[in-house]
């Protein structure tokens, strides 16, 4: 914080310092977010198929997809 008990401006992204990293804790806590997410939309997606609602399994599984390549993409990236 500066004198002023202010946070500090943040850092221009032109100036060609990277982002700071995430902790580990918050990453694996994110990534069991979008694990609990996931399984969320498999059930969805199961349920509907046997409903006959394809569409929406297929919505589903498409999200539940898209969640886990997200929670991948947290863990190993930051």
């Amino acid at each position: 914080m500066s004198e002023d008990g202010r946070r500090p401006a943040a850092a221009d992204p032109a100036e060609g310092d990277a982002p700071e990293r995430r902790p580990v804790v918050e990453r694996v806590g994110l990534a069991a977010v979008a694990a609990v997410l996931a399984v969320l939309f498999a059930f969805v997606a199961m349920a509907s198929w046997v409903g006959g609602e394809l569409f929406l399994a297929a919505m589903g599984a498409l999200g539940g997809a898209v969640t886990v390549w997200l929670a991948l993409r947290t863990l190993l990236r930051g």
